[in-house]
């Protein structure tokens, strides 16, 4: 995995997504785990000790043909140990030369309150960022 990728985008991404994030008292960001050498997975262990109702993993993708920087970001809503890829949705191809900052946080964003009001993520959970905006997020208690 490329950890140029982290190193070139994950700081200028982040800082466009909080404000998103800050967007209302209905996203509450916690804390920050910064893993070398880790896999999407570990981004559910931890949410998981931490009791999180949603997770953002940022990780550096496999280098391609044309993008050796490129980022992902994997959001998994009530992480937990065994979730599955099916499980998780994806924001791809962060890089100057594919998805912008903007665009990707606007999506994280989208993604995260809209996970968090229907309580999926993955498969359940299509990116429709463009066509409407997330609704308001109700109370939720991790299993």
């Amino acid at each position: 995995l490329s950890a140029a990728a982290v190193h070139a985008h994950a700081m200028a991404l982040v800082r466009r997504l909080l404000p998103l994030l800050a967007e209302g008292d209905d996203v509450a960001v916690g804390r920050v785990v910064v893993a070398s050498g880790a896999r999407v997975a570990l981004g559910d262990e931890i949410g998981a000790i931490l009791g999180a109702r949603m997770v953002a993993t940022l990780i550096g993708e496999r280098p391609g043909l044309s993008a050796p920087d490129s980022l992902g970001a994997y959001l998994t809503f009530a992480p937990k140990p065994g979730r599955t890829d099916a499980e998780r949705n994806c924001v791809s191809n962060i890089h100057h030369a594919g998805l912008s900052y903007d665009e990707a946080a606007f999506k994280i964003a989208w993604l995260v309150r809209e996970g968090l009001a229907r309580q999926v993520s993955g498969v359940a959970l299509k990116d429709e960022s463009a066509d409407r905006p997330p609704r308001r997020i109700g109370t939720f208690s991790p299993e």
